[in-house]
């Protein structure tokens, strides 16, 4: 049975392919929507880019057939303009001149025609006034990972046959000889996703414990656990799987996706080993350092800010300088303690020299990117179209790691399954280029305070 969905500008902007996504069923727009892409046609970044895109796709159907009346969509549902129902009343207290009220006034006015429409939003409040207006509601959902299952933490602990444990660090152990147990004791052969990381227990003596990562039907031994990057030392299970994926060469993963919690040192640990490969190693690994840090609301305005490209983002970067501070002043506590002032010169120099450059996520539409160390924080704050575009656009040489927190999104249109890392993430798990790893809460190094309240709140 064919539907019919009333969508808003917010989906469009969002996910400008949304139009081709309801299958056979039909899509209203109204008319303040397409107002409303016209006045977003101009502006800058993606919001402006995608207003134009779905403009473009409206004037194909255009040339098709009257949009007045409806013209067929190629997955056999049709798209048509509402320009009626101005006059249905809305409640006392809703804004009936607002984008938001003319669009539930074009849904009310097809129920009360007879017609089940539903409303598609990413605004939860317009979600709310819907209700309100016993309009039926609904996010879009196409480009959300599924709520059922859980989310994938790229580790996993199982359990092996100790004389196995004794040869595990030079040959390895194959997946069929790991097993797990459940509740009740029983043991169940293990099952792995490629390049996930791996705990492996001993069945016999208890506290006999090994870290190795798992690829093509084989756990094998870290290869990078020896190391400390730019002086750091990994403190627990959850950082020691973090080196080895940041330490790993760019040919054999080039994209890391790095979740989990404040103070877990996701920012610090892939800050050091970006500056451990393009300072320390003999043979420099990458050109740069490439650091982006989204902001919902930044990355539209940026424009309009006084100043350089740099003077605008630097507001933005201020948790990257913290975490500088704190690498350098490690390193110089290795010679000899120096002053503050002396300390912010040799970070000032590391982004004079072009060792470290910083960007704002609105420039990077349209380019390659190429033998970089490309760092994107807070990526939770991008939506799946934006993470898709950085990642398609990575040149050879170039390693990307996404680091973020799902459940602390400031966008105001995305949640913890449609923002662009829990996306990413679903999307490329089990990818031979691919190596993920959550930090958890009772791994964070940040103060004995900060653990305490990420165990606790």
């Amino acid at each position: 049975m064919q539907k019919t969905f009333v969508l808003d500008t917010g989906v469009l902007i969002q996910a400008p392919y949304a139009l081709e996504s309801f299958q056979d069923n039909h899509i209203v727009l109204p008319l303040a929507v397409l107002e409303e892409l016209d006045s977003l046609k101009g502006s800058e970044g993606d919001q402006g880019a995608n207003a134009r895109q779905v403009i473009r796709f409206l004037e194909r159907l255009r040339l098709q057939g009257n949009l007045m009346a409806g013209v067929p969509l190629q997955g056999g549902g049709t798209l048509r303009l509402e320009v009626n129902h101005v006059d249905v009343a809305l409640p006392r207290g809703m804004d009936p001149s607002s984008t938001v009220g003319r669009t539930l006034k074009v849904c009310k006015g097809l129920i009360d025609a007879g017609i089940p429409a539903t409303l598609v939003t990413r605004d939860i409040v317009a979600r709310i006034r819907a209700q309100m207006l016993s309009v039926p509601a609904e996010d879009f959902t196409t480009d959300q990972i599924s709520g059922d299952a859980a989310p994938y933490t790229g580790r996993t602990e199982v359990y092996a046959p100790n004389d196995l444990l004794s040869s595990f660090k030079k040959k390895g152990i194959a997946a069929e000889a790991l097993y797990t147990v459940d509740q009740d004791g029983r043991p169940s052969p293990a099952s792995f996703t490629e390049n996930q990381f791996v705990i492996l227990r001993s069945d016999t003596a208890e506290n006999k414990t090994m870290l190795g990562r798992y690829r093509q039907g084989q756990v094998a031994a870290l290869n990078h656990g020896g190391i400390r990057p730019f002086g750091v030392k990994a403190r627990n299970v959850g950082q020691q799987f973090l080196q080895e994926a940041l330490m790993l060469g760019v040919d054999e993963a080039p994209l890391v996706i790095v979740k989990g919690p404040a103070g877990t040192a996701k920012t610090f640990y892939a800050l050091a080993a970006g500056l451990e490969q393009v300072l320390e190693q003999e043979e420099r690994v990458y050109r740069k350092i490439l650091v982006c840090r989204p902001n919902a609301q930044f990355d539209q305005d940026i424009g309009f800010l006084p100043g350089s490209e740099q003077d605008k983002i630097s507001p933005l970067m201020r948790p990257i300088i913290d975490n500088l501070e704190i690498l350098m002043d490690q390193q110089e506590r290795k010679k000899e303690k120096r002053g503050e002032e002396e300390l912010r010169g040799r970070i000032d120099y590391l982004f004079d020299t072009g060792v470290i450059t910083a960007e704002a996520m609105n420039f990077m539409r349209g380019r390659s990117i190429t033998d970089t160390w490309l760092m994107i924080d807070e990526a939770q704050n991008l939506s799946p179209r934006q993470m898709k575009g950085i990642i398609t656009r990575v040149g050879r040489g170039t390693k990307v790691i996404l680091l973020g927190d799902p459940a602390q999104i400031d966008h105001p249109l995305l949640n913890e399954r449609s923002n662009g890392l829990s996306y990413a993430s679903e999307r490329m798990k089990g990818s031979p280029l691919c190596v993920q790893i959550t930090m958890q809460p009772d791994e964070c190094e940040r103060s004995a305070l900060a653990l305490d309240a990420a165990l606790r709140m």
